[in-house]
């Protein structure tokens, strides 16, 4: 089911969707799939119009970009937002992942002890988890990078709950325990 405001649908993206094609959304990720409607990579640029999407969704796909590149990312999805659009970002929370390492809650990594024991070891297996992250995110480092990337209120959000006027811009989120959750409007 796609969504609709005031008779017309919603144009919403899932970028970043790996193999988790979302029905009812505009899915992109950089490998082709059966239900990939855009496969392409960000770096390259995405194959829409300008002010396309009245919003977009990206859940753990961000950090996975190297730092130089998570810029121009931002910068390319806020391309493709209609004006006063909405990105909802879902990405590792390193400030969270930090507390439970300070607190030695080893119960809050995902990290089988057989990879990683100690907190320590846990904690870095985590954050760059077995290599596929190459930028990890605070909200201090993401405010301040969309903000160089054009957006504006930028806040926190916690798991399923919204600031936007989307409301189901949250239904894909997930990971709870360790995901950063904030919005940004164009």
């Amino acid at each position: 089911m796609v969504p609709v405001s005031f008779g017309v649908p919603v144009r919403r993206l899932n970028w970043g969707c790996g193999p988790c094609a979302a029905a009812g959304w505009i899915n992109s990720d950089i490998r082709a799939g059966d239900d990939i409607d855009l496969p392409c990579d960000i770096r390259e640029g995405l194959p829409v119009a300008s002010n396309f999407f009245d919003y977009i969704v990206t859940i753990h796909a961000l950090q996975d970009l190297p730092y130089l590149d998570v810029l121009p990312a931002l910068g390319e999805l806020h391309r493709v937002l209609k004006p006063r659009g909405v990105l909802r970002i879902g990405v590792p929370d390193l400030d969270r992942a930090i507390a439970a390492y300070l607190g030695r809650d080893t119960r809050y990594f995902y990290v089988p002890d057989a990879d990683a024991a100690t907190p320590g070891a846990k904690l870095v297996t985590q954050i760059i988890w077995y290599g596929s992250v190459r930028t990890p995110f605070t909200f201090e480092f993401a405010d301040e990078w969309l903000r160089k990337a054009g957006f504006g209120d930028v806040v926190r959000c916690a798991y399923k709950q919204t600031k936007s006027p989307y409301t189901d811009i949250v239904a894909l989120d997930n990971r709870e325990r360790e995901t950063l959750f904030i919005e940004a409007v164009k």
